[in-house]
């Protein structure tokens, strides 16, 4: 059985964390395993600013502040011979990340995508020579050591799976058969140049998925700082349960639609095989944490979980009989992805089309879609400071009446519903309202429909 252990970077962000993770590590059952971590926390930020650096005094105080917190770390770690063989794959390690800050080209549209991805290979050298101080056979292994491939635009990369695959079969495959745990950079994986491309923020959850579909595991395990998925956010909802058990349906729509407890795009990998997927605490490893896979779990209630995307804005474009004119419709769309801006929903009037971004899209939303021949478009209008609240269960769209039931919960925080999208999933309702009214249309849903009914 093989199962991949994924660790955020609250989880190894610490001497003290590190000697909790490894521990997890070594009591767990399963025969093999495969450790993917994340930088320790705060590096990746520390990272991103770095890249933004053109002064060389200030890179070189950058590189010394990297330095000290990774070998003060150590230190506190590690003693003797095993001190002395860390510092040797250290110095190797770091004599490449000096010469990425002090030398890269920062007209590379990769530049950004090599800095912030280097704090991974810190953390994971650190992690491997713990479990080593443990008796455990370990090796730190870097994306590229053992094969992940990617490809996309800058900072915003996607795993090809199929050559990952093929790869891990010969790079990965025989050192976990052989009983040896290899620790894994997390968010980033390499292209065809030999480049680093990252994941997105949060993208380690999605390099473990790949890894677990490379690797056909039997088990993806994410340890994080929480316990589980909840049936809303905690700090909006003190009261919020755990759910036991999600389907890959369930757990994508809250990942993608505010649930910070996985990345999105960390379902599909596993999804495709299979593969169920653990979500723990590395804090309480004691607690069952959520389990998800193709079944999941039916309940009789009407929601499992309620989720939110806050600053959002809703861009309404007039134009005279737009829905027969597929082609303008296209073109006001071609014209928001060349930004790469993501639209979290979309609807439809003979004569509008509304567009829900992010706030900080919409000057340069606007730009665009300003370039389009002013006699195709009426007006533009913009409401800004919205959020989208995404309600999720397993008999949305089989129980008569759910809208009615869901809304008047909306009525009764005396919010207006400012677009709907529904029918797009089988397991979810989402809908827009004021960000002044999120709060208590979340507190009434919960209540009415999941701590009532415990």
């Amino acid at each position: 059985m093989i199962t991949v252990m994924k660790f955020g970077g609250t989880s190894v962000g610490s001497p003290e964390a590190l000697k909790r993770v490894a521990n997890i590590i070594v009591e767990h059952e399963s025969q093999k395993k495969v450790v993917v971590a994340s930088a320790m926390s705060g590096i990746t930020n520390f990272l991103v600013s770095t890249s933004e650096m053109t002064n060389a005094k200030e890179k070189k105080a950058a590189i010394d502040t990297f330095n000290d917190k990774h070998i003060n770390t150590a230190k506190k770690l590690f003693t003797g011979k095993i001190l002395d063989e860390f510092m040797k794959e250290y110095d190797e390690r770091f004599d490449k990340f000096k010469s990425i800050i002090l030398d890269g080209n920062k007209k590379d549209p990769y530049y950004k995508d090599n800095v912030s991805s280097q704090g991974e290979r810190f953390s994971t050298l650190i992690l491997s020579y713990v479990l080593k101080s443990m008796g455990v056979d370990s090796v730190a292994m870097t994306s590229e050591d053992c094969g992940i491939c990617a490809e996309g635009k800058p900072l915003n990369g996607c795993a090809v799976l199929d050559k990952t695959e093929t790869l891990m079969a010969v790079k990965l495959k025989p050192l976990v058969d052989a009983g040896t745990v290899p620790v894994i950079t997390g968010f980033y994986g390499m292209m065809d140049d030999d480049k680093p491309l990252t994941f997105g923020r949060g993208g380690s959850d999605y390099s473990a998925a790949v890894i677990a579909n490379g690797l056909n595991a039997d088990m993806l395990e994410i340890w994080t700082d929480v316990d589980g998925f909840m049936s809303a956010d905690p700090r909006m909802i003190p009261e919020a349960v755990r759910i036991d058990e999600m389907s890959y349906d369930e757990a994508a729509e809250l990942a993608y639609f505010g649930a910070k407890v996985l990345h999105p795009r960390t379902i599909e990998p596993v999804r495709m095989k299979h593969i169920p997927l653990k979500v723990k605490n590395s804090f309480k490893p004691e607690d069952p944490g959520t389990l998800i896979h193709h079944l999941g779990r039916h309940t009789n209630e009407l929601l499992k979980s309620v989720a939110v995307k806050t600053d959002l804005c809703i861009i309404t474009i007039s134009s005279a009989e737009i829905t027969y004119r597929p082609k303008m419709v296209a073109r006001i769309i071609e014209k928001m992805s060349e930004n790469d801006v993501i639209i979290y929903s979309m609807s439809t009037s003979l004569s509008t089309v509304a567009f829900l971004i992010h706030n900080n899209d919409v000057k340069q939303t606007m730009m665009k879609l300003n370039t389009i021949d002013a006699a195709d478009i009426e007006k533009i209008e913009v409401k800004n400071d919205v959020a989208l609240i995404c309600a999720v269960g397993d008999n949305l769209l089989t129980t008569c009446g759910v809208s009615g039931d869901i809304f008047s919960a909306v009525k009764e925080a005396r919010a207006n519903v400012e677009m709907i999208s529904e029918g797009a999933s089988d397991v979810s309702l989402n809908f827009v309202v004021p960000m002044s009214k999120v709060t208590d249309v979340i507190k009434i849903l919960h209540k009415k429909f999941v701590s009532d009914k415990q």
